[in-house]
């Protein structure tokens, strides 16, 4: 049995849990500070908190974070590289992502998302339900691509990036770290780091 903990008793989570089983995961539990309040996150079981998850990563074949906030997920992240953890990718057998592709450690790519050839996707990033990635885009470190949400080829996305619902990044753009692009918006040109853009076009809020 291929045993996996989601580090994260959130809504997130419960989608990770539920791809990962779908991918062929079993034994699949959550770890989350708020444990030993919460005991269940849905249909699967929360069993400790970080700190224990830290002390009883021999007993997992892999750990992957279930947590949809980008800056607290990185973190995460790190902390379970210098624990020595290993840290998996969890994709939906519904998802169509090209064999040309580079995932990095930690990524989750859920139902009906598709990921086109010469793509590479940093550590933890979130490629959400029904989001496409097209050709030569580069989507940084712990960034998330929103349910729906569309880069069309070429795009380079930085570190912690958040691409709303149902958003569209026109070909060959360069979005900065940690920027957030609103639901539905249309990004035209260049965002630089930090900003929080959204409209058709995107401008800055």
């Amino acid at each position: 049995m291929m045993r996996l903990a989601v580090l994260g008793a959130s809504g997130h989570g419960k989608v990770v849990a539920d791809a990962a089983e779908l991918a062929g995961w079993q034994g699949v539990c959550f770890f989350d500070d708020a444990w030993p309040g919460l005991t269940m996150n849905g249909h699967w079981p929360v069993v400790g908190s970080s700190a224990e998850l830290l002390d009883s990563l021999e007993e997992y074949d892999g750990v992957v974070v279930g947590i949809g906030d980008n800056q607290i997920r990185r973190q995460k992240l790190r902390d379970l590289d210098a624990a020595g953890a290993s840290v998996v990718s969890v994709i939906h057998p519904a998802a169509k992502v090209s064999p040309y592709v580079k995932l990095g450690r930690g990524v989750v790519v859920f139902a009906n998302a598709v990921i086109n050839a010469d793509v590479v996707v940093g550590p933890g990033a979130i490629i959400n339900t029904g989001s496409v990635i097209e050709h030569d885009c580069h989507v940084g470190e712990c960034s998330h691509i929103s349910p729906n949400a569309t880069l069309a080829g070429g795009v380079i996305l930085g570190q912690q990036v958040w691409i709303g619902a149902n958003a569209c990044v026109k070909q060959l753009i360069s979005i900065g770290d940690e920027v957030v692009v609103g639901m539905g918006s249309v990004v035209l040109q260049n965002v630089v780091s930090g900003m929080v853009v959204a409209g058709n076009p995107a401008k800055p809020l």
